[in-house]
């Protein structure tokens, strides 16, 4: 690489960090949090306190952990432009989606903030395991991670010594994974974020009072649901999906994609039922079905509200959008360490995952540079730090 190259790069990361910088009020703190997002960045294997502070010429992770535990910095306010430079980046008013998912974190021990015996997707079973929830902003232009929450289980709330003990304000109370998916969605509606939908999986999709939130915001939204969900059909009977979804014919079913996988594009078996008769003017409510091809008894099903124009194929492709968070966590987890973290306490579990996010939404402004010619290739990014 030649030195303009490492020179350009500088100068683009010295950028980057300049819109934040106000965010630490101390000279150190902003030193500490250079040296962290540029660990993050790199290409080592783990990126926690002691490989960070290794490549950053320390002797110890001392002052990193500070970074995480001491220092006084906006955690919040980061997180807030994190969410600012990805919708600079990638933001399209009709066709970005806001999605909601969770994730999990495998530990070891019981002090870590949250962490219990609970079931992790991640591991795809019941695991001692911090689940974190997060809002991804999916769109044509790209994916990202834009907020986070720490989800804490009700034995942790109430348990106040224990909270204390892993710096657990008294203030903080009991909330489900939906009710913080609910406030992030309510940061990102009370920020401006341009974004035309809302997708989830069947954990957040099922809750009414998530659905009832955005209708009343008139939010277009497409959220799954388990095959038991009822709905109200055309004819004003409760169903439930499955059966509504039983009477469909042959020729009901429609052969669409769903946008691109690992595997080449998605294609299923789709259709979409009207429900909810007694709605409000100019909108309209469905149950969507998708069918697999090569397994056809396999059904899943989503409850969806949008402007009553809304075709099949929109539908269809922001069901597909869903996926866009899973590649946002290993994306994030391979290459910004956002699972490598060693720490114990609320404070510094935000910290650093704010900080994993920061450094994704870098990666992203890179990338989308490049598409536009601005810049070198990212992929040789990593050597320049």
């Amino acid at each position: 690489m030649v030195i303009s190259d490492v020179e350009s790069w500088s100068r683009e990361f010295s950028a980057f960090l300049g819109e934040f910088a106000g965010r630490f009020p101390r000279v150190e703190s902003r030193r500490q949090a250079a040296s962290y997002l540029r660990g993050l960045l790199s290409e080592l294997e783990r990126k926690n306190g002691w490989t960070l502070a290794e490549m950053a010429g320390e002797r110890g992770p001392e002052r990193l952990q500070r970074l995480l535990n001491f220092y006084a910095w906006d955690t919040d306010g980061v997180r807030d432009d994190v969410r600012r430079m990805v919708v600079d980046c990638i933001a399209d008013p009709r066709d970005g989606v806001l999605i909601l998912d969770d994730t999990g974190f495998l530990k070891k021990g019981v002090r870590s903030a949250g962490v219990a015996r609970q079931y992790s997707g991640t591991a795809g079973r019941i695991e001692n395991c911090q689940i974190g929830v997060f809002c991804a902003y999916a769109g044509p232009k790209g994916r990202a991670l834009i907020d986070r929450e720490l989800y804490l289980p009700k034995a942790w709330i109430d348990d106040r010594e224990r909270c204390r003990l892993a710096g657990i304000g008294d203030e903080v109370g009991f909330a489900t994974k939906p009710d913080l998916g609910i406030a992030m969605l309510a940061r990102a509606v009370e920020a401006r974020v341009p974004f035309g939908w809302v997708t989830a999986d069947e954990a957040y999709g099922q809750v009414g009072r998530l659905r009832l939130w955005l209708e009343q915001r008139h939010i277009a939204h497409v959220l799954c649901v388990p095959r038991t969900q009822m709905v109200i059909s055309m004819g004003l009977t409760q169903e439930r999906a499955h059966h509504l979804a039983g009477q469909l014919q042959p020729g009901d079913w429609h052969r669409l994609s769903c946008g691109d996988g690992a595997r080449g594009r998605r294609e299923y078996h789709w259709a979409a039922i009207s429900i909810r008769p007694l709605r409000e003017p100019g909108v309209g409510h469905w149950l969507l079905a998708r069918r697999s091809i090569a397994k056809p008894e396999e059904i899943a099903y989503y409850i969806c509200f949008a402007n009553e124009n809304t075709s099949l194929a929109e539908l269809v492709g922001v069901a597909g959008s869903r996926w866009a968070v899973e590649e946002c966590f290993q994306a994030a987890k391979n290459e910004t360490g956002l699972d490598h973290y060693q720490v114990r306490g609320y404070q510094a579990w935000y910290r650093h995952v704010t900080l994993s996010m920061t450094a994704a939404a870098f990666l992203l402004r890179l990338q989308r540079g490049q598409q536009k010619g601005d810049l070198a290739d990212t992929d040789r990014y990593h050597s320049t730090l």
